[in-house]
């Protein structure tokens, strides 16, 4: 397929797309990909790289090693998505230390829109995939209110955690932030982004260093998942479509809880920075919340996360038409 540049800009704005899906716990990057109608050239692009990339290379040369694995499609939807998390992390991480409810009321809209979407993909409702959801929802459920079994800032975590996040970039459904909430991993990779970034614009190395090797530990688990899963997820969504939309609604839902914009902390952790942060909380009513409880405001952002899917389908729907 010849490409111009102004076809690899417009792919660099989807990846741009992605990344800022994938920033938000709700809306998946796979999803975007998706709707924008470049999912299946990522799927097979992502498949091709591979150890035979390096044989073309040292047989034929890098440019047609690099053309074997579509690059220039994967280097510019991948810089569109580094882009847009480089971008608005220092916005989530102030929105979390500030506007938490306001935050987690857009993400509850954004998920709770995203389960009807998914759950309509599904064409053959059956016992098992009733089934199939219900077992799911408990599971994820029961998840959220566990406590995670490591640290965040610990080094096999981190890695399990890229390993497991990026199903999100094959599978549309499921954010990798989403995956990184459930796990307890999502703020501190919200701050590794922010410190990779920081210490690098303001010359301090050992800021860099420390978060560059926990972006490190998150991108080779990513890497690893992406091979290891990409064929079998691949597999599942097109042999065995409605009860793998099944599983993802029904993780979806019973996951919701974790996402309830007004909690009560029970244990809290001091991280590698010093600060003191949530470990472990609950959901409760807004009218037991100690302090403000926005509720008005945090309708009103529920309302607009949902809208934004509503939207996003819309789209869809308009360039399925075309």
């Amino acid at each position: 397929m010849q490409r111009r540049f102004l076809d690899y800009l417009v792919i660099t704005f989807k990846g741009i797309a992605m990344g800022a899906a994938d920033v938000v716990p709700g809306v998946s990057g796979g999803t975007i990909a998706f709707i924008s109608g470049i999912y299946e050239e990522l799927l097979e692009s992502i498949d091709k790289v591979n150890l035979g990339f390096l044989k073309v290379w040292k047989k034929e040369g890098f440019k047609t090693a690099w053309n074997s694995i579509n690059g220039n499609f994967l280097l510019a939807l991948f810089s569109g998505i580094a882009i847009s998390i480089l971008s608005l992390a220092k916005l989530i991480k102030w929105l979390l230390h500030h506007e938490p409810i306001l935050l987690w009321s857009f993400f509850f809209g954004l998920v709770l829109a995203s389960i009807l979407y998914i759950a309509k993909q599904i064409k053959g409702w059956s016992i098992k995939v009733i089934i199939a959801i219900i077992i799911t929802s408990v599971l994820s459920y029961f998840i959220t209110l566990a406590e995670p079994f490591a640290s965040p800032d610990s080094p096999l975590y981190l890695l399990f955690c890229g390993f497991i996040a990026i199903i999100a970039m094959i599978l549309p459904g499921v954010s990798g932030a989403f995956i990184l909430l459930i796990l307890g991993a999502y703020q501190t990779a919200i701050d590794t982004i922010n410190d990779l970034r920081d210490g690098l614009l303001n010359g301090n190395m050992a800021l860099f260093k420390d978060a560059f090797i926990k972006f490190l530990l998150l991108a080779v688990g990513a890497i690893i998942g992406l091979k290891v899963f990409s064929k079998a997820l691949n597999w599942m969504f097109k042999h065995k479509k409605n009860l793998t939309l099944a599983i993802l609604t029904g993780f979806m839902i019973g996951s919701l809880n974790k996402i309830w914009p007004w909690k009560e902390v029970l244990k809290t952790r001091v991280n590698s920075e010093g600060e003191v942060v949530t470990l472990l909380d609950r959901s409760i009513l807004p009218t037991s919340y100690v302090g403000d409880n926005e509720m008005v405001l945090a309708i009103v952002f529920i309302v607009i996360g949902f809208g934004a899917i509503l939207l996003l389908e819309t789209l869809g729907k308009q360039k399925n038409e075309v």
